[in-house]
């Protein structure tokens, strides 16, 4: 059982999220008041509306309310790391800002805390009323990662979560470019316990992920934990080579002891074409890790902050 006095400290990245702000302030408060000793830490990823105004003045009225402000987007999960750098609390509880992580959740979190686990986890039930394009692939997403690399990722995973201050120190340590935290998170180890939710529908604004930005964090996550996809190209290259040798022994043989020869120009343009997609597929996913070597060796920081409030 762990102490009774402790703080706990929220962490909400938000972008364009001006109408979701003092209704989520306020709900948590309703939450948080159990708990005396707490802060809530905004971090404004780059919002072009007035969502840092927003958070200024709820700063001015409550000093328990905090906000990092980037000097322009950087990502979710690097807002997310800039929650983690700054945060103080004996633990610390990450959740996105519209409404459908639900705050009620964080005293079942908070109490499997005091119970002795370092990382609770929640899983999102799936919604009736998903779209079926986003229900498919995130599905396939789990059992793509599942299926490439060495980490368990329970599907419906979400950033909402309560850390123990010992695993936050850990996480400050990485460097990682991109950082995929669902992943990295499981990857540490550490007493973990998943509690099952079902999201509240979205408040004001729209979802900032489209349908590319998703693809694209799907992939940096998977590249981001293992080098299998490398290993598969190298699978698919020898396949499809064998097969192109066989069929080129077997072309020789009927042109030197028959009077045929083999004929058809659209099956060549197809095998070509075919032949010429796995090779620029393949050069892609070189091309991903190459890129990810490259930004880290950069060493640029995962953020730059414009504007702080005395969230130190």
């Amino acid at each position: 059982m762990r102490k009774s006095d402790f703080l706990i400290s929220v962490i909400i990245p938000v972008m364009n999220e001006v109408e979701n702000i003092d209704p989520l302030i306020e709900k948590l408060k309703n939450v948080l008041c159990v708990y005396p000793d707490h802060e809530i830490i905004f971090i404004d990823d780059g919002s072009t509306d007035e969502t840092l105004l927003s958070l200024q003045k709820n700063h001015e009225k409550d000093e328990k309310i905090k906000y990092i402000s980037f000097s322009r987007n950087f990502g979710h999960q690097n807002a997310l790391k800039a929650g983690f750098d700054y945060a103080k609390g004996d633990c610390v509880i990450s959740m996105d800002g519209d409404f459908q992580h639900p705050p009620e959740l964080i005293p079942s979190m908070v109490e499997k805390w005091q119970e002795g686990y370092e990382i609770v986890n929640t899983y999102r039930q799936r919604k009736t009323k998903s779209g079926l394009f986003k229900e498919l692939t995130s599905r396939i997403f789990y059992k793509l990662f599942d299926y490439m690399t060495d980490v368990n990722l329970e599907e419906g995973s979400a950033d909402f979560r309560l850390l123990d201050r010992r695993i936050v120190e850990i996480l400050k340590k990485f460097k990682e470019k991109p950082i995929f935290f669902r992943g990295l998170i499981n990857w540490l180890g550490f007493e973990h316990y998943g509690i099952k939710y079902h999201p509240e529908e979205r408040g004001a604004g729209k979802t900032k992920y489209s349908t590319f930005k998703m693809l694209k964090f799907a992939l940096e996550g998977i590249t981001g934990f293992s080098v299998k996809p490398l290993h598969i190209s190298i699978s698919i290259g020898a396949i499809i080579t064998f097969f192109a040798f066989s069929y080129g022994i077997y072309a020789l043989i009927i042109r030197i002891f028959t009077d045929r020869s083999i004929e058809g120009w659209a099956s060549l343009l197809i095998t070509i074409s075919f032949i010429g997609g796995i090779q620029l597929i393949t050069i892609g996913i070189i091309g991903i890790y190459i890129g990810s070597l490259f930004m880290a060796d950069k060493e640029r920081p995962n953020y730059i902050i414009k504007e702080k409030s005395d969230a130190e």
